[in-house]
């Protein structure tokens, strides 16, 4: 079971987020878990796909509560989808039934992976579009594409936006996930990845993200790195409702005071606390995917992502023999810098850096 209760209310928070192919009715389904139409663009309207983030409130039980992010599945958006990703604690994996698994879907679950989400729930939507013998052919298909993940999935849930079938299902398996899932840390320090960053009149500079860890409260300050700026939090909203404190597993805006929106961008942090660093240099351990269409050489280059942006480019290093290893390390020298913290245990990274590596050369 889930660890007690470190927040100082009696409520359960945490973070769904959805991955999967697109037009596999990602946003149809979180509109029919929350009624939220997450699509808040007019072009994501006009071409009926999602392009960007979406967000939504999802009340589970008085004592439960959940925040929703909704992400692209377009492969040209794939950036945005790792963006939301990034600090979801349970992930709603969604295949059409009339089409089982696509591209997206193993680019998705492969994220989703390697981000460390523990808990998921396949979720086969459309359902009403097919027989029965062809709706066993794909619960087949992915519980042995499913039965190798690093994820704890639940059964697959078969449902319809149509209908409305599998919803009460759907949302009592995310009740049971919420009851086992281990709280993030309320007394730990305040770390919130940015991942959206605008102005509001008479509210000033605003940004969101998931509350990873740590509680802070209307007047505190906050640190912004890599920007090395501190800022006074005016407000908080909680997906549109006024808060007094943010705390962990809730999607969080923060209005600051010191700081204008066009010093902050997708991938900076804002935290509390000392020890914090940002660098511009690391040396990480690279896993290369089993469906990688180029293997790994000796001083390939490479391009690597953090939170959705192009950071820069580095060198693969192998050791004097030269020879590829299965689980390489690289020195990687990045045009933007990331962020750090240090303690008694070393160095703890606030990012995933080794997501979206492509070989360029």
């Amino acid at each position: 079971m889930g660890t007690p209760h470190s927040n100082s209310d009696s409520l359960r928070r945490f973070v769904i987020g959805t991955a999967g192919h697109i037009d596999h009715g990602k946003t149809a389904r979180v509109k029919a878990l929350t009624g939220v139409d997450t699509d808040r663009w007019e072009e994501e309207k006009r071409r009926g796909i999602t392009i960007d983030l979406g967000f939504a409130p999802l009340l589970l039980a008085n004592d439960v509560h959940a925040s929703v992010v909704d992400v692209p599945g377009h492969e040209g958006f794939v950036r945005n989808m790792l963006a939301g990703a990034t600090g979801i604690d349970v992930a709603l994996l969604v295949i059409a039934a009339d089409e089982g698994i696509m591209p997206q879907t193993e680019e998705h679950l492969a994220i989703v992976e390697l981000l460390g989400v523990r808990r998921g729930i396949p979720v086969i939507t459309k359902r009403d579009l097919v027989d029965p013998e062809w709706l066993e052919l794909v619960q087949s298909e992915l519980a042995t594409r499913l039965a190798s993940s690093r994820v704890r999935w639940e059964r697959a849930l078969p449902v319809s936006a149509l209908t409305g079938q599998g919803l009460d299902e759907l949302r009592a398996a995310l009740g049971r996930i919420a009851a086992d899932l281990v709280e993030r840390p309320a007394d730990d320090l305040f770390r919130l990845p940015i991942d959206r960053v605008f102005a509001v009149a008479g509210a000033g500079t605003v940004v969101t993200g998931s509350t990873w860890s740590g509680s802070i409260a209307v007047g505190d300050s906050v640190r912004l790195l890599p920007l090395g700026r501190e800022a006074r939090v005016r407000s908080i909203e909680v997906h549109g409702d006024a808060a007094t404190r943010a705390v962990p597993g809730r999607r969080t805006a923060l209005a600051l005071v010191g700081v204008d929106k066009s010093e902050l961008a997708r991938g900076a942090v804002a935290v509390t606390g000392p020890g914090w660093h940002a660098t511009g240099m690391l040396d990480a351990a690279v896993e290369l995917l089993p469906g990688a269409r180029k293997p790994l050489v000796a001083d390939r280059l490479c391009e690597m992502g953090r939170f959705g942006q192009k950071t820069g480019k580095g060198w693969y290093v192998y050791g004097n023999d030269r020879k590829p290893q299965p689980d390489p390390r690289v020195v990687q020298k990045l045009m933007q810098r990331f962020v750090y913290t240090t303690g008694i245990t070393g160095v703890m990274q606030v990012a995933t850096l080794v997501i979206m590596t492509r070989l360029v050369s």
